[in-house]
């Protein structure tokens, strides 16, 4: 695996400043508790090159990398303590030639067009973008992505706890760094507990393992159809009637012959099923490639080996709602992009700009529709608790559009069929 590769799996990197080599190496080991086996140190203090090599020597299982590289000269003395990849702030030609021509994993900071033209000469794909919160975060990678679609980011500054879930789904994202995970104070407190509560937090954040529904075996389409008119009947759960299977509600999902699993399968979504593959392999789980499902060269479903009480198990992709104010945002600086007929929705917009009253706007299967509210926050609140099953299928169909599932502006109610 390279260090690339480690990188994303790991999804977050933590930026590390230390001002004691002794800190080093009980900071790597409460990462590594913490289930984050990654590690940038910054060339931000004297204590650097002692600290990388102490790690180098004595946490096998850490990836060390050096961060703060300005200067070909920093670069190299990093590398020959024991760093396996290097980060450097802005874009050095000089260091990004030398780590290319000596197979070093390099992300320089790029954030202009011109920056990323000058990585991509020299066969990048992954860079930094820094300070992510003061060059325009997430709406500027978004834009940046779209002339370079093969460029991956590693946002840096202004990336948090809170915003972490919002960065690490976007699809431009590789992963994010921060110093959250390891504060310089904490460090020099030695409050090791709380590093390691923190990255298992972020992991659990990334990852973003979720039950989405389960799945349970019938002998046959009589029997799936007969047992999700039983639970529709009992809880109102209503009935979705399909090719291979029938659903009661969006939770429970009866096959129509015996599938995988003794009594059925649980499906759990995930942000990521690479990194998701990752963490399950360390904790002794393996995907059964045979069953992997794919959507153009993206696998997007997959079975692991393994069974639970009777129950195989299905990974899938998680999809996350954004903030509704990122959203908007996207919305007032004109970086949404979507296809199809939401494009006819947006378009709207400045015709009926003198409605006072906001809007929710929700897909149900291919339908689209607005509804006019008073009070926004009430009505997502009413929708998450009331309506959770229909959210999880609004964001799985906006996804596939390039759309956010809830978006807030003023517009009249519209309704449209065959959305595809």
């Amino acid at each position: 695996m390279t260090a690339l590769e480690r990188l994303y799996n790991a999804a977050v990197v933590p930026v590390v400043v230390l001002d004691d080599a002794a800190d080093a190496v009980p900071t790597a080991k409460a990462l590594l508790a913490g289930g984050v086996d990654v590690m940038e140190i910054t060339f931000r203090t004297a204590a650097a090159a002692d600290s990388i090599t102490a790690v180098a020597k004595e946490c096998p299982d850490m990836l060390v990398g050096a961060g703060t590289v300005i200067t070909l000269e920093q670069c190299k003395k990093a590398v020959a303590c024991g760093a396996k990849f290097i980060v450097s702030p802005g874009y050095s030609e000089e260091v990004v030639s030398w780590c290319v021509e000596n197979n070093v994993a390099i992300t320089p900071g790029c954030v202009t067009p011109t920056e990323i033209m000058a990585a991509m000469s020299h066969g990048l794909k992954v860079v930094k973008f820094f300070p992510a919160n003061v060059y325009g975060g997430l709406s500027a990678m978004k834009a940046l992505s779209g002339p370079f679609g093969g460029i991956k980011f590693i946002p840096t500054g202004g990336v948090n706890d809170k915003n972490l879930a919002e960065y690490i789904s976007a699809p431009f994202i590789h992963a994010v760094g921060g110093s959250w995970l390891c504060a310089k104070a904490d460090i020099a407190a030695h409050n090791f507990d709380k590093i390691t509560s923190l990255c298992k937090e972020a992991r659990k954040t990334a990852l973003g393992f979720e039950i989405a529904h389960v799945g349970v075996n019938a002998g046959d389409a009589e029997e799936s159809l007969a047992v999700c008119r039983a639970l529709d009947a009992a809880f109102g759960f209503g009935v979705k009637e399909g090719n291979s299977s029938n659903f009661a509600g969006s939770g429970v999902e009866v096959m129509k012959s015996p599938y995988l699993g003794k009594n059925g399968h649980i499906a759990v979504k995930t942000n990521s099923i690479p990194r998701a593959a990752a963490e399950l392999a360390k904790n002794g789980f393996t995907l059964d490639e045979s069953t992997a499902k794919y959507k153009g060269e993206k696998m997007v479903a997959v079975y692991l080996k393994q069974e639970f009480g009777g129950f195989a198990v299905v990974d899938a992709p998680q999809r996350l709602l954004p903030r509704a104010e990122a959203v908007f945002k996207e919305i007032a600086s004109d970086n949404l992009h979507p296809r199809g007929r939401v494009a006819d929705v947006l378009h709207a917009v400045p015709q009926v700009q003198r409605q006072r009253r906001k809007a929710v706007v929700l897909v149900v299967e291919n339908k689209l529709g607005v509804l006019l509210v008073d009070d926004v926050p009430d009505a997502v609140q009413y929708l998450l608790g009331a309506c959770v099953r229909l959210l999880c299928r609004l964001a799985l169909l906006f996804v596939v559009h390039d759309a956010p599932p809830i978006v807030l502006f003023r517009i009249l109610p519209l309704w449209w069929d065959n959305l595809d």
